[in-house]
């Protein structure tokens, strides 16, 4: 916990060092209030903002919905388009509807391959001051910049390899004090560092000896994939110290592995992330006595995940996975945790509203899967 702290610490010392002051030295000189501000935006590049920012345009994967768990949303003059469209697995969008619905459209959105980026005109008509933006590289955000004579922001959005992500904090971070939120950013990083340390703190005693092996199938990662989509590093895992069969592979990203590899690990408890639950379903009925020869499958050791993939990471399903799993493998440790309340609990502070029941509506809720009998 210790070393959260400190991380979060030097993390929030260089985002402060890297805002110069008031552009304006005259203003700064007489006393009045600085009209602007220089910032470094996470690709290094130096951004003149307002030193009250109002009106901002987010683009990009995962965008929105940093500046929705620091409560910036109001802010927004303008949405992509899938943001509006495709809701299911996004705890930010379900919580906003009704608002983001009413914003008009300035860009059409996409993965970081697509790169399609805002609108020129429908951002320019928006009038946005700020453009916040992922995903694009530093000469590619200056021609924007150049072309719409508005400021572009870089974030990266780090991969969910623990809740405490120096990209995901540094962020958090700098929206913070753009947004003059700093307190809100505070108590988000805290939030994370806190349900990391108690994850952590529940596990840390167990012996590997007494570790049930376990493994996450159907891994959404740009879509959905069939049980052999997995990974290696697998966050809800990690924060868990669980016994992750897959982890002696070493890839930190999501990969794929072959059937014959599963049936070799045979895993004691199998989780299946539920955007991917159909395809697994199909597979099933038509290859039961695969999965059956499986002894999560024989044994009734199957349960659910919600996917947190859906237009990059979303922290807070992905750590209250991790509390589902951490109730389902070690219940002793968990069991003064009710599931359902305490995904209500995380959704809640992060996004505004409790949404677990919305979120069941598109997907399995936490529960134990049986194939067969479906």
């Amino acid at each position: 916990m210790k070393k959260l702290g400190v991380l979060s610490a030097l993390i929030s010392l260089m985002i402060a060092l890297s805002f110069s002051g008031c552009v304006d030295n005259t203003a700064e000189s007489s006393g009045e209030v600085a009209k602007t501000v220089e910032i470094v935006d996470m690709v290094g590049r130096t951004v003149e903002v307002p030193a009250d920012i109002q009106r901002i345009v987010c683009s990009g994967p995962g965008c929105l919905r940093l500046v929705t768990y620091l409560q910036a949303q109001d802010k927004l003059v303008g949405i992509e388009s899938t943001e509006q469209n495709n809701i299911s697995g996004r705890p930010y969008q379900l919580a906003n509807v009704e608002f983001f619905q009413s914003l008009p459209m300035t860009g059409l959105g996409g993965g970081k391959e697509i790169g399609v980026g805002p609108y020129p005109e429908q951002v320019i008509c928006a009038a946005p001051e700020v453009i916040f933006i992922t995903y694009m590289d530093a000469d590619r955000a200056n021609d924007l910049q150049e072309q719409y004579g508005i400021p572009v922001v870089i974030l990266n959005y780090g991969e969910v390899n623990s809740f405490h992500d120096e990209d995901f904090v540094g962020c958090l971070n700098l929206l913070g004090t753009l947004f003059q939120k700093e307190e809100r950013t505070q108590d988000v990083i805290d939030f994370f560092a806190d349900a990391e340390n108690d994850l952590l703190t529940r596990t840390e005693n167990i012996a590997d000896e007494d570790k049930p092996s376990v493994y996450i199938g159907g891994l959404c990662a740009k879509g959905a994939h069939g049980i052999d989509s997995t990974s290696s590093n697998y966050a809800p895992f990690a924060a868990l110290n669980a016994n992750n069969v897959a982890s002696s592979l070493g890839i930190e990203k999501q990969l794929f592995i072959s059937k014959e590899q599963l049936l070799e690990w045979n895993p004691d408890i199998i989780f299946i992330d539920t955007g991917s639950y159909s395809l697994i379903k199909e597979d099933y009925d038509k290859s039961s006595e695969y999965y059956e020869s499986l002894g999560a499958f024989e044994n009734g050791k199957v349960y659910t995940q919600f996917p947190y993939n859906s237009y990059t990471t979303n922290y807070g399903t992905a750590l209250a996975d991790a509390y589902y799993i951490g109730k389902t493998v070690y219940p002793e440790q968990f069991s003064d945790i009710n599931i359902e309340e305490k995904a209500d609990e995380i959704y809640e502070f992060l996004v505004g509203e409790a949404v677990y029941d919305k979120m069941t509506e598109s997907y399995c809720g936490f529960e134990n899967l049986d194939f067969s009998s479906q």
